[in-house]
């Protein structure tokens, strides 16, 4: 899953996106209210955590511009200023959540969870499907009660495909929300997880639609 932190306080940003990474998350970040509302609306992002106190354009502004843009990814609004009149604002003005400052990191990756789940359209934190069993929130996999080992990408992958179940995910869509903006994304790196995973998955356990992109299958072997 592929995030964009928007902090400019360098040592929360630091610690969130610590935190963030830890947890398999790939993030990027900018403590710039404009160049925020550029990625924002340039790049696709499964979550984006925005401070309000931003330098050039409040984050409030960067977040009303995005929603008149159309743009529906899940923002978390994060923001010093406590009182419920703020939170409401921020609220009407398009967050889908609200974290007051200060705040436990627990509690941040909680939210995290939560709203990356709903806008996926789940419930709950551990999701299934066949013999596959994911816990977002304990980063594991089970095929059959049975442990499975993953690396971060490949952990990364499977949990896209099962948030998007029932789609075919194009290759292009994967690479962007599997890479930061730093890394390379080449389709050929991406083909090489799915066929680790499918090693370790069952060789049905991801279904390749030609010219399309990819799928869990409906009994995830």
């Amino acid at each position: 899953m592929r995030l964009l932190l928007v902090e400019d306080d360098a040592r929360i940003a630091a610690d969130i996106v610590a935190t963030l990474t830890a947890t398999g998350y790939v993030v990027e970040t900018t403590g710039d209210g404009e160049e925020a509302w550029f990625r924002g609306d340039t790049e696709d992002y499964d979550l984006i955590v925005l401070d309000l106190g931003l330098p050039k354009m409040d984050g409030l502004a960067v977040l009303k511009r995005w929603r008149a843009a159309g743009r529906d990814m899940p923002v978390l609004v994060l923001t010093a200023r406590g009182s419920w009149p703020e939170r409401v604002e921020g609220i009407d003005a398009g967050a889908d959540d609200y974290l007051p400052k200060p705040f436990r990191m627990e509690e941040l990756l909680a939210r995290v969870r939560a709203l990356i789940r709903r806008s996926a359209g789940h419930g709950a934190s551990v999701l299934e499907l066949g013999s596959l069993r994911l816990d977002a929130r304990q980063m594991s996999v089970t095929r059959n009660g049975v442990p499975v080992t993953l690396s971060p990408l490949e952990y990364r992958l499977l949990a896209y495909l099962m948030h998007h179940k029932g789609r075919v995910v194009s290759g292009t869509e994967l690479l962007e929300h599997l890479y930061g903006e730093e890394d390379a994304r080449e389709t050929n790196a991406l083909e090489a997880v799915v066929t680790r995973l499918r090693k370790k998955l069952g060789p049905a356990a991801i279904e390749s639609r030609r010219g399309f992109g990819y799928t869990i299958a409906d009994g995830a072997a």
